[in-house]
């Protein structure tokens, strides 16, 4: 696959999650998705994200970096957003925050398989 191509399908991918638009979650994301190292699938990771929007109800994803080759996409994505009571930890309740999250992904057959992410939790705190 192209970097062009796998560039797209993961701006397809965002535009999905920013949608909610569950129904063709599988269409980007593997049935036997890890996160982290752990293997949660593609029903796991699905209510990840619904709680993710239950908790941010404002959640939007942007990309604000975005690198690919032909099997991996590293990108930073910057949130701008008011998370309901706690938050990794953090007593936020509602306050609006910014922070970022760098995520690296791995496809196979145009699909993620593999997802590495860490949110930078220190902007957050230092918002607080």
């Amino acid at each position: 696959m192209s970097k062009t191509d796998l560039s797209d399908i993961y701006r397809d991918y965002i535009a999905c999650l920013n949608r909610q638009d569950w129904s063709v979650l599988g269409r980007f994301v593997d049935d036997d998705v890890c996160h982290n190292g752990r293997r949660i699938g593609l029903s796991g990771y699905r209510e990840m994200l619904e709680g993710d929007f239950r908790d941010i109800p404002d959640l939007r994803f942007n990309i604000a970096l975005l690198i690919s080759n032909a099997s991996h996409v590293a990108c930073r994505l910057a949130f701008d957003c008011s998370p309901k009571g706690r938050f990794l930890g953090l007593d936020v309740d509602g306050r609006r925050v910014s922070f970022s999250e760098n995520v690296f992904y791995e496809f196979r057959d145009g699909k993620i398989v593999e997802v590495w992410s860490v949110i930078d939790k220190t902007a957050i705190e230092a918002q607080l």
